[in-house]
């Protein structure tokens, strides 16, 4: 019997100057464990003259975290943060009651052909925490627990996994693990796994067991039980391992918030309206709030 309970294709949305291939939520499965949000970003050529402009937008009860393949994002918020995220390195900003921040190509790519290919990923917060100060860490690629294993290359970006721990600072039980394989492997994972588990295939194949039928890139595969988790992957495979143990609360998201309450969306949206959340050193304009839907 199959362990896969569905499979989440990638779907296209525009997010401004910028297509993207939106993962989670879906309208059957909005959370796994405490990811609540999933974009695939690229991969995108962009010319001399094409940039990303993401401007000054909010966030509250949730961390962002951005994981690039290509490409760099200067990262401004309004702790007075300014930082540029290379691939292999993670940005994590916990929003808490609110922060403000932008995302835009550096200077220095601005006037130069590039390309752009990442995930950004929301994590929501647990109950407790969702009026917490907001707080940004860089950390980067080379202080990620790396290692190999029976044809493997793995790399743990968030949590806890086997007998390895990631310093981003999560603030719930949960992992993020990388997993290459260049000629193919299989992999046994269901004893480190727990809550609920999500797999996003980013290139090449994967078959649950070692004679299922393939799944292909660009989906996410949810197990129906973690502790059953054995897949083989194809040569050339990449895939990201992703849960953790889910919240007993129902989580409501609008636009950039996330809320286990309707009041706190409503009271978010006001406070920006009202440009009553803090600004952005150096920044000018603000992302509107979107129009209520009908």
């Amino acid at each position: 019997m199959s362990n896969i309970g569905i499979i989440i294709p990638e779907r296209a949305r525009d997010i401004g100057n910028f297509m993207v291939g939106r993962l989670l939520p879906f309208h059957s499965k909005r959370m796994v464990g405490p990811f609540i949000f999933i974009d695939h970003m690229g991969p995108v050529a962009m010319n001399d003259h094409q940039n990303m402009d993401v401007g000054p937008h909010p966030h509250i009860g949730l961390s962002t975290l951005t994981y690039l393949f290509e490409g760099a994002v200067m990262h401004r918020d309004s702790l007075g943060t300014t930082v540029e995220i290379t691939p292999g390195a993670v940005n994590w900003m916990t929003a808490g009651h609110g922060i403000v921040h932008s995302e835009r190509t550096p200077e220095r790519l601005r006037h130069v052909d590039k390309h752009m290919h990442g995930l950004q990923i929301w994590v929501a917060l647990p109950k407790e925490l969702e009026d917490v100060d907001p707080t940004f860490h860089h950390i980067e690629a080379d202080a990620l627990p790396t290692w190999e294993q029976d044809g493997a290359y793995f790399k743990l970006i968030a949590g806890e996994m086997m007998g390895h721990r990631s310093p981003v600072p999560v603030h719930s039980p949960l992992y993020m693990l990388e997993i290459r394989s260049e000629t193919g492997c299989t992999v046994h994972s269901g004893a480190q796994l727990f809550g609920e588990v999500g797999m996003y295939v980013l290139a090449g194949e994967v078959r649950e067991g070692t004679d299922g039928e393939p799944v292909g890139q660009r989906r996410i595969l949810v197990a129906k039980d973690p502790s059953l988790c054995s897949f083989t992957m194809g040569p050339g495979t990449t895939v990201y391992l992703f849960g953790g143990e889910p919240f007993p609360e129902e989580r409501f998201i609008y636009w950039n918030f996330v809320a286990t309450s309707q009041e706190r969306i409503e009271a978010a949206k006001r406070r920006w309206r009202e440009r009553r959340f803090p600004e952005i050193e150096g920044e000018t304009g603000h992302v509107p709030l979107p129009p209520e839907r009908g």
